[in-house]
Protein backbone atom coordinates (compact mmCIF):
# COMPACT_ATOMS: atom_id res chain seq x y z
CA UNK A 1 0.00 0.00 0.00
CA UNK A 2 1.27 3.44 -0.91
CA UNK A 3 0.12 6.97 -0.07
CA UNK A 4 -0.89 7.63 -3.67
CA UNK A 5 -3.32 4.72 -3.74
CA UNK A 6 -4.40 4.25 -0.11
CA UNK A 7 -7.31 6.06 1.52
CA UNK A 8 -7.56 7.10 5.16
CA UNK A 9 -10.66 4.93 5.39
CA UNK A 10 -8.73 1.85 4.25
CA UNK A 11 -6.04 2.53 6.87
CA UNK A 12 -8.74 2.93 9.53
CA UNK A 13 -10.19 -0.41 8.42
CA UNK A 14 -6.81 -2.14 8.70
CA UNK A 15 -6.21 -0.71 12.17
CA UNK A 16 -9.80 -1.36 13.29
CA UNK A 17 -9.67 -4.97 12.18
CA UNK A 18 -6.31 -5.48 13.91
CA UNK A 19 -7.75 -4.11 17.17
CA UNK A 20 -11.02 -6.06 16.84
CA UNK A 21 -9.29 -9.42 16.23
CA UNK A 22 -7.49 -8.95 19.54
CA UNK A 23 -10.58 -7.60 21.35
CA UNK A 24 -8.66 -4.49 22.38
CA UNK A 25 -11.55 -2.05 21.87
CA UNK A 26 -12.09 -1.91 25.64
CA UNK A 27 -8.60 -0.41 25.98
CA UNK A 28 -9.05 2.05 23.15
CA UNK A 29 -10.64 4.90 25.06
CA UNK A 30 -9.75 8.57 24.45
CA UNK A 31 -7.58 8.91 27.57
CA UNK A 32 -5.45 5.85 26.92
CA UNK A 33 -5.14 6.56 23.21
CA UNK A 34 -4.07 10.16 23.93
CA UNK A 35 -1.46 8.87 26.38
CA UNK A 36 -0.25 6.34 23.80
CA UNK A 37 0.03 9.05 21.14
CA UNK A 38 2.12 11.16 23.48
CA UNK A 39 4.36 8.24 24.45
CA UNK A 40 5.00 7.24 20.84
CA UNK A 41 5.73 10.87 19.93
CA UNK A 42 8.26 10.96 22.77
CA UNK A 43 9.88 7.80 21.36
CA UNK A 44 10.25 9.61 18.03
CA UNK A 45 11.91 12.51 19.82
CA UNK A 46 14.23 10.11 21.63
CA UNK A 47 15.79 9.12 18.29
CA UNK A 48 17.08 12.68 17.93
CA UNK A 49 17.98 13.27 21.58
CA UNK A 50 21.55 14.50 22.17
CA UNK A 51 22.35 14.67 18.46
CA UNK A 52 23.26 17.91 16.71
CA UNK A 53 22.12 18.68 13.18
CA UNK A 54 25.34 17.36 11.61
CA UNK A 55 25.11 14.03 13.47
CA UNK A 56 21.51 13.66 12.33
CA UNK A 57 22.37 14.47 8.72
CA UNK A 58 25.31 12.04 8.69
CA UNK A 59 23.33 9.24 10.35
CA UNK A 60 19.94 9.71 8.70
CA UNK A 61 20.06 6.43 6.80
CA UNK A 62 20.65 4.55 10.07
CA UNK A 63 17.93 6.55 11.85
CA UNK A 64 15.25 5.99 9.21
CA UNK A 65 14.24 2.53 10.44
CA UNK A 66 13.49 3.83 13.92
CA UNK A 67 11.82 6.97 12.58
CA UNK A 68 9.51 4.91 10.37
CA UNK A 69 8.66 2.54 13.25
CA UNK A 70 7.70 5.40 15.56
CA UNK A 71 5.76 7.26 12.87
CA UNK A 72 3.81 4.08 12.15
CA UNK A 73 2.99 3.71 15.85
CA UNK A 74 1.89 7.36 16.03
CA UNK A 75 -0.30 6.95 12.94
CA UNK A 76 -1.86 3.74 14.26
CA UNK A 77 -2.78 5.37 17.58
CA UNK A 78 -4.05 8.47 15.76
CA UNK A 79 -6.26 6.34 13.54
CA UNK A 80 -7.42 4.35 16.58
CA UNK A 81 -8.32 7.62 18.29
CA UNK A 82 -10.36 8.66 15.24
CA UNK A 83 -12.10 5.29 15.23
CA UNK A 84 -12.88 5.45 18.96
CA UNK A 85 -14.45 8.91 18.68
CA UNK A 86 -15.86 8.54 15.14
CA UNK A 87 -13.73 11.42 13.86
CA UNK A 88 -13.37 12.05 10.14
CA UNK A 89 -9.63 12.70 9.90
CA UNK A 90 -9.75 14.11 6.37
CA UNK A 91 -12.40 16.62 7.38
CA UNK A 92 -10.67 17.86 10.53
CA UNK A 93 -7.31 18.20 8.75
CA UNK A 94 -8.74 20.15 5.82
CA UNK A 95 -10.81 22.33 8.19
CA UNK A 96 -7.70 23.09 10.28
CA UNK A 97 -5.62 23.96 7.22
CA UNK A 98 -8.39 26.37 6.11
CA UNK A 99 -8.36 28.04 9.56
CA UNK A 100 -4.56 28.24 9.42
CA UNK A 101 -4.74 29.79 5.93
CA UNK A 102 -6.83 32.60 7.42
CA UNK A 103 -4.71 32.90 10.57
CA UNK A 104 -1.35 32.81 8.73
CA UNK A 105 -1.77 34.34 5.25
CA UNK A 106 1.09 33.24 2.98
CA UNK A 107 1.92 36.78 1.92
CA UNK A 108 2.49 37.81 5.56
CA UNK A 109 4.21 34.66 6.85
CA UNK A 110 6.16 33.35 3.85
CA UNK A 111 9.64 32.30 4.97
CA UNK A 112 9.08 33.33 8.59
CA UNK A 113 9.48 30.86 11.45
CA UNK A 114 8.20 33.22 14.13
CA UNK A 115 4.78 34.76 14.45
Amino acid sequence: MLDGTTTVESLKSIVGEFVARREWQKYHNPKDLAISLSLESAELLEIFQWKDRQEIDRGMSELMGGIEEELADIAIYMLSFCIALDIDLSKIVTDKVKRNEEKYPADMYKGKASL
